[in-house]
């Protein structure tokens, strides 16, 4: 029988948040007493590149090449050298014995916002001017305007919110939609590698919608496709939002967005 070291928490689910301590107790069974040179706990995290399934996109194409990203690393002494039983020393040539288990950690609200978040908002205004693909004849003639202001800070646990109207429009409108795009960056080398993936889309209206009309923007956040923007130095994710407004137009068929 071997020496094996089993860790073992007074918490079963293993989840814990940033205020609490991680307590639990360090099991060693051995068929015979050891001498070691000292226990050790240590706590490392860090951030792998994955690669999804199905087709692999700009990001995955580099899984091998960059390195996990080390965001943590701490360790402590839980016991300085000496003995386990009886005088039975374990020789230098042996290999140190170790145990490893995962732990999650959760922040929750209140934990991460300490003092209220106003959420920041932008405001913009749509126009044909302001669009960098070509447009149709008849849309870029007619000519159209829409305003409004949409939230960039809010917590996950809040939706994105706003307002927007259509001022004016030549055309008639057929839908607005909001993108929710998450973007992926990931240093390789000298450059920077970054992959754009459209993760839910909201309609905030359908049919042509009556002028100078204030529509509300409500985006309730996908919870497991979303996380905290993270700037991280090698890496970073953010999140976009695209405004799309479709037309009814029958040349538009062909390329009815904006």
């Amino acid at each position: 029988m071997s020496t094996k070291i089993v860790l073992k928490f007074f918490r079963s689910n293993r989840i814990y948040r940033p205020s609490e301590p991680v307590e639990g107790k360090i099991v060693i069974n051995s068929p015979s007493s050891i001498s070691h040179h000292g226990i050790r706990l240590s706590v490392t995290g860090s951030v792998s590149l994955q690669v999804r399934g199905g087709s692999a996109g700009v990001i995955e194409s580099f899984y091998g090449v960059v390195k996990p990203i080390t965001i943590v690393n701490k360790s402590i002494e839980v016991k300085p050298p000496g003995k386990i039983g009886s005088d039975i020393a374990r020789g230098y040539l042996y290999k140190s014995l170790f145990a490893t288990t995962e732990v999650i950690v959760e922040s929750d609200k209140a934990d991460v916002l300490e003092r209220s978040v106003s959420p920041e908002m932008a405001i913009f205004y749509i126009t044909q001017d302001t669009q960098r693909h070509p447009l149709l004849p008849e849309i870029k003639s007619g000519g159209f305007r829409v305003t409004g202001r949409i939230s960039t800070l809010c917590s996950l646990l809040d939706p994105i919110s706003g307002e927007l109207t259509v001022e004016t429009s030549a055309v008639p409108i057929s839908s607005i939609d909001i993108h929710l795009l998450r973007v992926e960056s990931v240093l390789v080398g000298e450059k920077i590698v970054t992959e754009t993936s459209l993760i839910q889309t909201t309609q905030i209206a359908d049919g042509d919608v009556c002028r100078n009309l204030t529509l509300p923007i409500y985006v309730i956040l996908p919870r497991l496709l979303t996380c905290p923007s993270v700037f991280a130095g090698p890496f970073s994710i953010e999140f976009k939002v695209s405004i799309v407004i479709s037309f009814q137009s029958e040349l538009s068929k062909l390329h009815k967005k904006i």
